[in-house]
């Protein structure tokens, strides 16, 4: 079969400037609006008051971008092609273009082949950008990670084997960490606590928990502490199971945008593995929202060039409302469909693609009404 790839003809390059300026126009909009109001305000505060040199502030707002433009790029998109399109339409030069054979659906090939571009690139953001520019902002700050976080050893059958309770974590230190050791007979389905440890320090490694300064409790079948004792050592969680426990505890503290898409993926199969559904779930969403974005912004594109086609004396203000009402509509839902997600109401490839379909069905509406 024979695939004809269209030429590029004056039109396409007419029309791909015409958008291309203005969605960049429209993401240095978004992007400025976003960060004046609180971001620049109390960077610059805190400069000015001794806490950030000049260099680190230009630092600062320049690790806040990624995340901004990341959202930025879809609306830029948006925007740029409506605003494209509308004009076309108000200087009667989309009813020239079709006088002379060019098909509305020839003219947004140009605004595609702008909205994969910018798509590729916003996948690269969140994926990498993103967490880059967080882990920095961090760094600069000089923020501390701290968890607290339970970690529970199963057997086949999803008895719990051993309990880790760590009250505080910095990094591979810990502090204040209890140990359920449960016994091996089981009690009306129940697992009947064999000893309680309570260590004041310890340390994850990769291959080991080394605990330190410990009082060990043992504990009877009746419930009773039958022998109270001091130890200064103890090893548990050694192997695969330390290395799992650090990376879920440290996981647990960080935001989804922090990670990279790698690091992402491998934690969601160890959340699969450790059969922690709720937190599965709710990853795996946000994972599959991070190629559903970039699809979002080729349709979005479209989706404005559709908003854009109007009478000529038809108000301008009304492509704009449904457009930015959309685009507001699917940030504030996306909140919503990860908590769908989570709780496991909706499957996370259903609660990921949802919007997509949503601008799909919108793109199909609007090109039915405008009787294209």
């Amino acid at each position: 079969m024979n695939i004809k790839i269209p030429k590029i003809s004056i039109y396409d390059k007419y029309i791909f400037k015409q958008v291309a300026g203005a969605t960049i126009a429209a993401i240095l909009l978004f992007t400025i609006v976003w960060i004046a109001p609180e971001i620049l305000l109390n960077t610059v505060r805190d400069t000015l008051d001794g806490k950030y040199s000049f260099k680190t502030m230009f630092l600062l707002l320049f690790y806040e971008l990624p995340k901004i433009v990341d959202k930025a790029i879809p609306v830029g998109l948006l925007l740029g092609s409506l605003f494209t399109f509308d004009s076309l339409s108000k200087n009667s030069e989309v009813t020239i273009f079709r006088a002379i054979g060019v098909s509305f659906q020839r003219m947004v090939v140009p605004v595609v082949f702008l909205g994969l571009f910018l798509s590729l690139f916003c996948f690269a953001l969140k994926g990498d950008g993103t967490p880059f520019a967080e882990n920095k902002l961090g760094a600069i700050r000089g923020e501390v990670s701290t968890a607290q976080y339970i970690y529970t050893q199963k057997d086949k059958a999803g008895h719990p084997l051993l309990a880790v309770i760590v009250s505080k974590a910095v990094g591979r230190k810990l502090e204040n960490v209890t140990i359920l050791d449960f016994s091996s007979t089981i009690y009306q389905d129940v697992h009947q606590l064999s000893t309680v440890y309570n260590a004041k320090l310890g340390y994850a490694y990769d291959d080991k928990w080394i605990l330190k300064d410990i009082m060990r409790y043992i504990i009877s079948n009746d419930g009773i502490y039958i022998d109270i004792k001091h130890q200064n050592e103890l090893e548990i969680l050694k192997g695969e199971a330390a290395h799992n426990a650090y990376v879920l505890m440290t996981y647990s503290t960080i935001k989804e945008r922090s990670i990279n898409t790698k690091n992402l993926k491998k934690y969601i199969k160890l959340l699969k593995k450790e059969k922690l559904d709720d937190e599965y779930n709710y990853n795996l969403n946000k994972y599959i929202q991070r190629s559903m974005s970039s699809i979002i912004c080729v349709l979005l594109a479209i989706f404005g060039c559709l908003l854009g086609i109007s009478k000529p004396r038809e108000q301008r203000v009304v492509g704009f409302t449904i457009g930015i009402g959309c685009v507001f509509l699917y940030y504030i839902t996306i909140p919503f469909f990860d908590l769908l997600a989570e709780k496991s109401i909706l499957s996370p490839y259903l609660t990921a693609t949802i919007p997509v379909i949503a601008f799909m069905v919108a793109i199909y509406c609007f090109y039915k009404l405008k009787d294209l």
